[in-house]
């Protein structure tokens, strides 16, 4: 009876025409930035950001989640049609779902993906309202000690789960710790790492770190890649699965949505990890796996529905911990903190109206997408012949003016082009800047819960080890350093992450 209390309250607060207008703007621009490719989610909600200064918490943070989510739909469209994935995510749907158009049966793996998302993602929202009060409560117990191990932990896994190398990953959110440590001394009030400039005495602001690094490093990045396109787009065909295609799918649906509720938890989880594992365990479970590549609607079927689900549960540890799980939720938590609100377990008592609002307009994002995804095909990708040579100045100037609006600081503006040539830099290096993100985001908090577990103890260090939920935290936080530092598991991750 709680759950549906709460629900209505969340039901209340989205069906005001503001937020309703909203949830369907972010879903729109989702599907909008899944189709293009080069953009992203990240780029989009980081460029976003200055806007939301003008937005009720509710609305901005409905239509930001809107963007995430959307996009994992939108990512598939192109993915399937002309081979081009949209979105990280949809790297997999492209093997087997672009096989199946180029044999006149795009409409089908159109319909399953569009069919397991949506399943995928309601169900994934049923068990974020369900774990929501209960982890918020357990939540609530935590002190100082137990959120710096909570933080600690996090920010390994994210390490651990980041792409790429895995020193690179370390250096990066060692990175953005040291970026969150510029401007005043909260205890002591002395300004530190600012280099005698005034305008870093408040630190570095936020909407600056993501946009020059998502948002500009990327067009940069994008501009000296080959910018063709496809030769043609396989047409849509007949939108109704066949009663054999729908046969095969449902397992992989189940699957797919079960791997991706659990994955989408994990810190640096999130849509892509979720994908790429439902599509191995496809492969491995069929019993012959000679089809995967050729047109198999399994392989469409389960990393669709996974990477939805994947995208949904992410929410959870922001939600109810106040923990950015991705890239995408660290941005999220800057949305919050723009608004004045802090993350964590006090939300669901302090803002009810905002919490569940939040979880009930993502169902409601789902369906609008499932019936913005299929009817509107040949517009998105249509979209696909914008030239890169006029859409990317476009989104320049939006950057600049973005950041310009937030302090009405040139000085904001000169910052965010630096940070833009060093995300380039990172692209170049191999670099995945999403732990920076993280590290900038949590080293903050991170210090502040260390500091405030020193003085409660009165210098005491062993208050870590001597609170049960503190070592626990810190025993998983070693056993993934110990996985880190075993050869095989780096033998892995090379394999795993080469191709990107």
């Amino acid at each position: 009876m709680d759950l549906l209390a709460h629900l209505a309250i969340g039901f209340d607060a989205v069906l005001d025409w503001n937020n309703l207008l909203y949830c369907l703007i972010g879903v729109t621009l989702g599907t909008l930035v899944g189709v293009l490719p080069g953009l992203g989610p990240v780029a989009t909600i980081a460029m976003l950001l200055p806007i939301t200064y003008g937005l009720t918490p509710a609305a901005s943070l409905i239509m930001l989640s809107g963007i995430y989510y959307g996009a994992q739909y939108g990512g598939s469209t192109t993915a399937i049609l002309v081979n081009l994935p949209g979105e990280s995510s949809s790297v997999v749907t492209c093997l087997d779902g672009h096989a199946m158009a180029r044999q006149g049966r795009a409409g089908a793996a159109l319909s399953i993906a569009a069919l397991g998302s949506f399943f995928a993602g309601s169900v994934s929202i049923l068990l974020v309202a369900a774990a929501a009060s209960p982890l918020a409560e357990f939540a609530l117990r935590f002190g100082p000690a137990e959120y710096f191990s909570l933080m600690l932990l996090g920010l390994i896994a994210a390490v651990v789960l980041a792409q790429g190398d895995l020193f690179k990953a370390l250096a990066m959110v060692m990175l953005g710790l040291l970026l969150g440590l510029v401007g005043v001394d909260v205890n002591t009030g002395v300004e530190r790492f600012t280099f005698g400039l005034p305008e870093l005495s408040d630190g570095i602001n936020f909407v600056v770190i993501s946009m020059g690094i998502f948002g500009i490093g990327e067009i940069i990045a994008n501009l000296e890649r080959s910018q063709d396109r496809p030769g043609g787009v396989a047409r849509v065909g007949r939108l109704m699965p066949s009663r054999d295609d729908y046969r095969r799918s449902w397992k992989p649906i189940l699957r797919g949505t079960g791997l991706g509720s659990l994955l989408g938890v994990l810190p640096g989880g999130g849509a892509m990890l979720a994908s790429f594992s439902s599509y191995m365990i496809e492969k491995r479970l069929a019993k012959d796996p000679s089809r995967f590549g050729q047109g198999a609607i399994e392989g469409v079927a389960g990393p669709e529905s996974a990477n939805n689900a994947g995208a949904q549960t992410s929410f959870i540890p922001l939600l109810v911990l106040g923990l950015p799980s991705n890239a995408v939720m660290a941005l999220m938590v800057g949305a919050m903190m723009i608004h004045g609100i802090v993350p964590g377990p006090q939300v669901i008592s302090e803002r009810p109206e905002l919490f569940w609002g939040v979880i009930v307009s993502m169902w409601i994002g789902n369906v609008l997408l499932l019936l913005l995804n299929l009817p509107l095909v040949g517009i998105w990708v249509k979209l696909l012949s914008v030239p890169y040579r006029l859409l990317y100045p476009a989104i320049l100037l939006f950057c600049c003016i973005g950041v310009y609006s937030v302090n009405n600081s040139l000085f904001d503006v000169g910052l965010t082009v630096a940070f833009g040539l060093l995300g380039y830099l990172f692209i170049k290096l191999r670099c995945e800047p999403a732990p920076l993100l993280l590290g900038f985001i949590l080293g903050p908090m991170l210090e502040e819960n260390l500091r405030r577990a020193m003085l409660l103890s009165r210098g005491d260090p062993t208050v870590f080890v001597t609170r049960p939920l503190s070592l626990s935290l810190l025993l998983l936080a070693a056993g993934l350093i110990l996985i880190m530092l075993l050869p095989r598991f780096r033998r892995t991750r090379h394999v795993a992450f080469s191709e990107d």
